[in-house]
């Protein structure tokens, strides 16, 4: 049997971003716990010239947000990129979840080779459904995942693997 473009999508996004809310749980608990000013965690970096945390959910945000809505042919959800607190962020990423839960098998299954165009400022990048998925999406989605994980775990936060990969 054959994974569909959805399958491979929507329910995978859903998962990890449950993940992430699990996460940024214990990160505000942990803030808490210590009395340490939730700022200090939104902004943490692991290197200077790396994004802060708040970056690092917004991109992964937008990835999925964005390859949900072209490979179902509609409008990309606009986001402000404001975020500045644990509440802010939990918003967007359930607001982005939402947006997802509302795409169906039938606008996705099928996208494998459709011309998806991205644009990142003044470049743009062309892909075919299948390799703009597989091959941009889930590794840029993982790796801003991994780096709020990376975050988290540097200042201390008690998180591990399981809470990365959510429980089965």
């Amino acid at each position: 049997m054959s994974i569909t473009m959805y399958q491979a999508s929507v329910p995978t996004f859903v998962r990890m971003l449950d993940n992430l809310l699990v996460i940024l749980d214990k990160a505000q608990a942990h803030a808490e716990a210590k009395n340490i000013n939730e700022s200090i965690f939104v902004n943490a970096r692991l290197a200077p010239d790396m994004f802060p945390l708040s970056k690092q959910i917004q991109i992964a945000t937008d990835m999925v947000k964005g390859c949900g809505a072209r490979l179902a042919e509609i409008d990309v959800p606009s986001y402000e990129d404001n975020e500045a607190t644990f509440a802010e962020l939990n918003a967007r990423i359930a607001k982005t979840k939402a947006f997802l839960q509302t795409l169906t098998a039938e606008q996705i299954d099928g996208s494998e080779a459709r011309d998806i165009t991205v644009k990142f400022g003044s470049r743009s990048f062309n892909f075919l459904g299948q390799t703009y998925l597989l091959d941009f999406v889930i590794p840029n989605f993982h790796f801003h995942l991994t780096c709020t994980y990376a975050i988290l775990r540097h200042n201390g936060v008690d998180i591990g693997k399981m809470d990365y990969i959510g429980s089965y």
